[in-house]
């Protein structure tokens, strides 16, 4: 029997895994510690917090700013229409992605090259933001709970990364699945649908994190009407009303012993958790599909 033999590194291997590991510390740290620290200012007093020296560790323990925020009752519907919009969206997006790329991954489907370059050629040109708005409200899409979904079913990037994962499976599984008589959408959902659930998982958190963090198409199109606002844009004017305090009156306030006050620093810290927390919560189910369906769907072959 052949003994296990250890295997000496040489004095290069070792200056070599040592500075990996410095900088892979490095970069831990560098990543962990701006949420920590926005975790930290969200649960301390804002009235401590001004005065500075929060890290790691909130000094003086508070709720007041998740409860200033979590208080509006338009958070809980706009909660809801975010999470409705990031999960309508991403299902209608991965369908038609899927779709569309085996079609045109068919080197039998006559308008497959122009219709390639048509979907190339909206990657790098676009209209602009006036005929856009214009188009909206053309058809009559302004308060309208479908310009969030519609205008992002299709997006031509998304249809290129699937079409190269699906250019890398094998053509015979196709072609014995025509010949037992399948026809091109049971192929799609039979064959192609579970083949393609890494690239496709990664596109879903593409675009759930796309859609959840969208604020910008509510401001233009659905500032309007309050039962369609989306949870970033109304964070996003709790922000703006709370930069009203300067900071010679939260100073004034604390001076008064008001701890019930908010600032614009520790509104902000607590917003930014509210708004992270359930994206976080949905990544360590896709993370397993990340890498592997990004990098072999950029790819061919």
């Amino acid at each position: 029997m052949a003994r296990n033999k250890k295997i000496r590194l040489s004095t290069e291997d070792i200056v070599f895994d040592t500075i990996n590991y410095i900088l892979l510390t490095i970069v831990i740290i560098v990543t962990l510690y701006p949420f920590i620290h926005v975790l930290a200012v969200s649960f301390n007093d804002a009235i401590d917090t001004v005065r500075g020296g929060i890290y790691l560790l909130p000094r003086k323990f508070t709720t007041f700013n998740y409860v200033s925020i979590l208080n509006d009752p338009e958070i809980y519907n706009a909660t809801i229409i975010s999470a409705l919009r990031a999960i309508v969206g991403s299902v209608l997006n991965v369908l038609a992605s899927i779709i569309v790329a085996y079609a045109i991954s068919r080197r039998d489907f006559v308008l497959r090259g122009i219709v390639s370059k048509i979907f190339t050629y909206s990657m790098y040109f676009s209209s602009g933001l006036i005929p856009y708005y214009l188009l909206i409200r053309d058809l009559h899409l302004m308060n309208n709970f479908l310009v969030y979904i519609l205008p992002g079913i299709v997006s031509a990037w998304n249809i290129m990364v699937v079409r190269s994962y699906i250019d890398g499976l094998p053509a015979s599984l196709i072609e014995s699945a025509k010949l037992d008589g399948a026809s091109e959408l049971r192929i799609i959902f039979s064959i192609i649908f579970p083949l393609s659930v890494p690239v496709l998982a990664t596109i879903t958190l593409f675009v759930a994190v796309g859609q959840w963090n969208s604020w910008f198409d509510t401001m233009l199109f659905c500032s309007m009407d309050p039962n369609l606002s989306t949870l970033q844009y109304e964070l996003q004017k709790v922000l703006q009303s709370t930069q009203q305090f300067t900071q010679q009156a939260t100073f004034d306030m604390g001076l008064r012993n008001n701890s019930n006050t908010v600032t614009p620093d520790s509104i902000r810290a607590a917003m930014t958790i509210v708004a992270v927390v359930p994206i976080m919560m949905v990544y360590p189910f896709l993370q397993k599909y990340f890498v592997k369906g990004l990098t072999i769907g950029s790819v061919k072959g």
